[in-house]
């Protein structure tokens, strides 16, 4: 398993970063360019990655105020998880990580790590200045 991790630090309680992240709708403002024809609902979520594949999500676990894992619901080029802890750091604000696992071979690691590397540190990016 692959695991690219991306973090940042949010100047807001750990409850209102997790609930901006529980509800799937607010992840399309986190998406980089590349991502098109979004759809969500608070628990799903579908998009296609330019050149790359479509891919459909459903958040499969919640752990309120501590975690949220989301998983393809439908076929993915590879096997996939998706998930963001939150934790208080000690000054009033949020340590947010974003997890991405993913099943790649060889072959695979050496196309996608780079992209998905770039995906989760766009995504930690966007969500601290969406919640400044």
């Amino acid at each position: 398993m692959t695991v690219i991790e991306s973090t940042t630090e949010i100047n807001l309680p750990v409850e209102k970063v997790y609930t901006f992240l529980a509800d799937l709708n607010n992840h399309q403002q986190l998406m980089p360019e590349n991502i098109y024809n979004w759809s969500s609902t608070e628990d799903t979520a579908s998009f296609t990655i330019q050149n790359m594949a479509k891919l459909a999500i459903a958040i499969t676990s919640r752990i309120p105020n501590e975690e949220l894992i989301a998983t393809p619901t439908e076929k993915a080029p590879f096997d996939l998880e998706l998930k963001w802890t939150v934790a208080d750091n000690g000054q009033g604000g949020t340590t947010a990580k974003n997890i991405i696992s993913a099943d790649l071979n060889m072959m695979m690691k050496m196309i996608a790590a780079g992209p998905l590397q770039k995906l989760a540190d766009h995504q930690t990016s966007k969500l601290k200045e969406v919640l400044a």
